[in-house]
């Protein structure tokens, strides 16, 4: 008796000191949660490698201007479409007087106070040659846009924001419309697309997840404990990801952020769902819910660490990558599943035995009764011959058709013991016809279109800077805010002028003088060529804005053309980045999907001890993803009418889809393993599908819809790689898992363990 008190004591203690250390995580990751935003980085230019043309290019450009600037430009516009009157010019003139007076709220003392503190000059106004429209130049210190404020607003969107405050009341009775667009004004919209990920991606998800677990478990308090078990978990990747990034360890953009609130809370509640079905389960043979809990753990364990595994070991191959921004979302994302696998296998057991010997209230009003009987039929049902079909159903009562093992009854599991009795009698029917189907979706996959796409096509809502380029385009056409750079060396200064006017695609080139520029961007400059350390500095205007595709295309020309006239020549700028990005994306395609490849199947082959049954698992999930991205292809161009993708797309929808989709796999097949060792691989491979489809089922669903609620982020590329990864998560649980791999593994038979010691049991 006194044995007993002190173990209960000591459990007791045990879960006390679990829950405390987890409510002391929430309490200080739930504030690094929320300021994650404060130490992202969303310049393109960042996250380039060093040996990136651009980026040398970028380099020595410094050394050609005293101040780097980062233009917002504010275009206006009659709202009747005429021609701008003497008045409204006059109007403008006073407006751009006073931008620079205006204070910056939330400023500390060490901030900017003023707009005008954060430009490098004064604000111009320069009137259209079509005299229907006129255009502010405000162009802020480059060095210090992106710093933070007394209250974590940025500089860039403080003066941004109050620009645009002051147009819309200096400019009400004016008769004239105006927008905010340029550089600046495209940072600041894209910050605050990126804003609502710390509240409304959380919010929209959770309630996505909690609506889920409602309806699978029907009880009032055990989703409540899942959704807490997510939240846990992310509030300890802010905390880690935070401290890395506050650092300098890693960089974080908003993308990754997002994808970690996803990934965190799909995987914590998919590894919830897993430990609470097999303790759901273990409450019926065992009377202790302490017993049962350890006994589930000690069955989820391996499948749960095996799954996480796979998705760390899979997200760090982008390491690989040579864009700062696709390795920082390796350790981040890594991260995150980390601290999924630990709330799942501490913090949610904690809970669920948190009341002790009436623990089996949580699952209130369907409580799981405890059955004595049902430890021995555990035992015997599986030791003993498979009775004969239409045997009555126990604990784990099997009903198997003696000579072909294609029937399967499991007590509690009627509907997916009948899709598991399907899958036996037609096995090789079953994964014929939909491995032509899934190879049949991933035949669109040559017409997805990831070339890049326009910076104003990143938005999927309407947004001033957008609206503005327009209409600088329409008014201002050939005015090259960002125009390409090429540093050459002075002596090949007239051969590269030469060959940068005759590119096609190119508005203008002009070297960069000791007179400086001034007036609107591109304007040209006065005096002799400015030389620094034997170089020069052309700048040159291409026809199309430097944030499009076509730009990216004749930069790619004028690179070729430099080049052959001034091999030493590097050619930079806003457009040069966009290729360099676009250079990269097509490398880490190449060199990380292999080894993603590779890494995985080598990890299955440990976790099943065997070579066959990996290798047509990932065949299986690769075919998967093909049919998954065909699928988007057809959506995206066809239904959606998207642009097209950021390179990254693809890349990272293999990454989480693959590792994801395996992850399924390895649920399925750790229990196949598990029950083939008792009653063969056949029997085992429908008994698995049998007892595992309904919670495995759940998790793809949970987690589909986690990363569909990426789709709330007014995003191209999260809206993009929410409908893929969301639709083929949906692929691999539904089809895959539920169909083609038990169907594959019941015709092959126990040979699918070759070389292991499983293949000499019974078939």
């Amino acid at each position: 008796m006194l044995s007993n008190r002190w173990s209960g004591v000591l459990r007791g203690l045990v879960i006390v000191a679990v829950l405390g250390v987890w409510l002391a995580i929430g309490a200080i990751g739930g504030q690094a949660q929320g300021k994650l935003s404060t130490v992202q980085t969303n310049d393109s230019a960042a996250f380039l490698p060093s040996s990136a043309e651009s980026t040398r290019a970028a380099e020595k450009a410094q050394a050609f201007v005293s101040d780097e600037s980062l233009p917002a430009l504010v275009v206006a516009v009659p709202t009747d479409g005429g021609a701008v009157t003497p008045q409204q010019l006059e109007t403008l003139q006073a407006v751009a007087a006073d931008l620079p007076t205006l204070p910056l709220p939330g400023a500390g003392p060490d901030d900017p106070q003023t707009v005008g503190d954060a430009l490098t000059g004064d604000p111009v106004v320069v009137p259209s040659q079509d005299g229907e429209a006129a255009m502010i130049v405000a162009s802020l210190d480059a060095s210090q846009s992106s710093d933070l404020m007394a209250d974590d607003e940025r500089v860039n969107n403080a003066v941004v924001a109050e620009i645009r405050a002051e147009l819309e009341t200096a400019l009400a009775d004016s008769g004239l419309q105006a927008w905010v667009t340029g550089p600046a004004g495209f940072v600041a919209d894209l910050v605050n697309a990126f804003g609502g990920i710390d509240t409304v991606l959380l919010l929209v998800a959770l309630g996505a997840v909690l609506i889920i677990l409602a309806i699978v478990y029907r009880s009032p308090i055990l989703p409540f404990m899942v959704i807490l078990t997510a939240v846990f978990a992310l509030c300890l990747a802010g905390l880690v990801v935070y401290l890395l990034a506050d650092a300098g360890t890693l960089t974080l953009n908003g993308q990754a952020q997002g994808i970690l609130s996803i990934l965190v809370v799909g995987a914590a509640v998919d590894y919830s769902l897993l430990v609470v079905a097999r303790y759901r389960e273990e409450l019926r043979a065992v009377e202790s819910p302490y017993t049962a809990v350890r006994r589930a753990l000690r069955a989820s364990i391996e499948p749960i660490a095996a799954s996480a595994g796979t998705v760390i070991a899979g997200l760090l191959c982008l390491l690989l990558s040579d864009l700062a921004s696709n390795r920082s979302l390796g350790p981040v994302g890594a991260v995150g599943i980390a601290a999924a696998f630990l709330g799942a296998l501490t913090f949610l057991p904690a809970l669920l035995v948190v009341g002790g010997k009436r623990s089996r209230g949580i699952f209130w009003p369907r409580r799981p009764a405890y059955d004595p009987a049902a430890a021995d039929e555990a035992t015997t049902a599986a030791l003993a011959p498979a009775p004969a079909t239409g045997a009555p159903e126990g604990g784990r009562d099997v009903a198997l058709a003696a000579s072909h093992d294609v029937e399967v009854h499991v007590a509690g599991h009627g509907v997916w013991s009948r899709v598991a009795s399907f899958v036996g009698r037609r096995d090789r029917a079953v994964w014929i016809v939909t491995a032509l189907v899934l190879a049949g979706c991933a035949a669109f996959v040559p017409t997805f279109q990831a070339e890049g796409t326009s910076d104003s096509d990143v938005f999927l809502t309407q947004v001033d800077s957008v609206d503005g380029e327009q209409v600088l385009e329409d008014h201002f056409g050939g005015v090259g805010v960002q125009p390409a750079i090429v540093i050459a060396p002075e002596a090949d200064l007239d051969a590269v002028l030469q060959a940068a006017t005759a590119t096609d695609g190119v508005a203008s080139a002009a070297a960069v003088t000791e007179g400086g520029t001034g007036g609107a961007p591109g304007a040209p400059s006065q005096g002799p060529p400015l030389v620094v350390d034997g170089d020069v500095r052309v700048d040159v205007v291409t026809e199309d804005p430097s944030d499009t595709n076509a730009a990216t295309q004749t930069v790619a020309a004028l690179r070729d053309a430099v080049h052959e006239v001034s091999p030493d020549s590097l050619v930079g700028g806003a457009s040069a980045e966009r290729l360099d990005t676009q250079i990269a994306g097509d490398h880490d395609l190449r060199v990380i999907v292999p080894v993603v490849l590779v890494v995985i199947l080598a990890i299955l082959m440990l976790l099943l001890r065997s070579v066959l049954a990996p290798v047509l698992l990932m065949a299986a999930n690769v075919l998967s993803f093909g049919a998954a991205l065909g699928v988007s292809a057809i959506v995206f161009n066809h239904v959606l009418d998207f642009p097209g993708a950021d390179p990254t797309v693809p890349l990272y929808a293999f990454c989480f889809l693959v590792a994801l989709g395996v992850d399924y796999s390895i649920f399925l097949m750790t229990r196949v393993r598990e029950e083939s060792g008792i009653i063969g691989t056949r029997r085992g491979t429908l008994r698995a599908l049998a007892v595992t489809g309904s919670v495995i089922t759940s998790a793809g669903v949970v987690l589909a819809a986690t990363f569909a609620a990426l789709g709330v982020i007014p995003l191209l590329f999260l809206a993009q790689l929410a409908f893929i990864v969301a639709f083929g998560v949906l692929v691999d649980t539904l089809i895959v898992r539920s169909l083609l791999v038990p169907a594959l593994v019941h015709d092959v038979g126990r040979a699918v363990w070759w070389p292991g010691a499983l293949r000499r049991s019974a078939p």
